[in-house]
């Protein structure tokens, strides 16, 4: 007799727990479909037809041939005024740091350093071409998704320059503009601010004077060689000539000029104006 009990028991106890995880199955998969269908036509749209500027009608297409443009130099050099400047443009959408490219670059930089470790990419069929493709695609989807869709897009990440050649490899109709100042002035900015930098010891001005010299070598050796694809543009002369100087790199980006660059102060904080990392 309990025998039978307990065998009606399991009986009953297996059934509860077939209808139970049916409907759980059920559920998730309506809920998967639901998420599913409301992402669908973000994504596409994002990648295909992100709008912008009066024109509704007119499709912007995001690839690896527009005309992004990349802000760099040592933090603390001007680099943040630049991006408020554009930004302030109509037609310009730089947005706030990202942190993440100037990471990923390094990343890739290394594997590239290492001859063990390339050789070992290349075994696993991970060729350069394969890295370059993918890294493409990350950086547009990072540039392009983490803010409002422009005519123009740019990306202000200071030590991203460090890897101004590879970027101008992957993104051929980039452009750059280097930020450079007086390497006393920056070094005593971020040390009195106590601007958290990597590598940087800011108890010892001397270390500090070191990187900025070591990482501003590299950044303004490859905007030499990149030639007419980076504008360097010295933040002292920014700060006296603002109008001079937007209007040389509004011409350099092939922009139309806008008034709305000198006036830029005017727009932090507000809907569609310059928003500060």
């Amino acid at each position: 007799m309990i025998g039978k009990l307990k065998q009606n028991l399991l009986v009953a106890c297996l059934v509860i727990s077939s209808v139970t995880v049916f409907y759980l199955g059920r559920h998730a998969m309506e809920c998967h479909h639901r998420i599913e269908e409301r992402s669908q036509p973000l994504v596409s749209s994002l990648r295909t037809t992100l709008r912008t500027g009066q024109n509704l009608s007119t499709p912007f297409i995001y690839n690896k041939d527009m005309p992004l443009i990349f802000i760099g130099g040592v933090p603390r050099s001007g680099t943040t005024l630049m991006r408020a400047m554009l930004d302030a443009h109509p037609d310009v959408r730089c947005g706030e740091e990202t942190r993440v490219i100037p990471r990923i670059l390094a990343m890739k930089q290394m594997w590239s350093r290492s001859g063990r470790e390339k050789m070992r990419l290349d075994e696993a069929g991970v060729t350069d071409e394969v890295l370059d493709s993918a890294m493409q695609a990350f950086l547009l989807e990072i540039i392009v998704k983490h803010g409002e869709p422009a005519n123009y897009l740019c990306n202000k990440d200071p030590f991203a320059l460090k890897s101004l050649t590879y970027l101008a490899k992957i993104f051929p109709h980039a452009k750059f503009i280097l930020m450079i100042r007086d390497g006393r002035a920056s070094v005593h900015s971020m040390i009195s601010r106590k601007v958290t930098i990597a590598g940087f010891d800011l108890s010892s001005y001397r270390d500090c004077l070191t990187k900025w010299n070591r990482a501003i070598e590299t950044m303004y050796t490859q905007c030499l060689e990149a030639a007419d694809k980076c504008l360097p543009v010295h933040y002292e002369q920014l700060v006296l000539h603002p109008e001079k100087w937007m209007r040389t790199l509004l011409k350099f980006l092939n922009i139309p000029w806008n008034d709305a660059v000198l006036h830029h102060e005017e727009l932090i904080g507000k809907a569609g104006g310059v928003s500060l990392s």
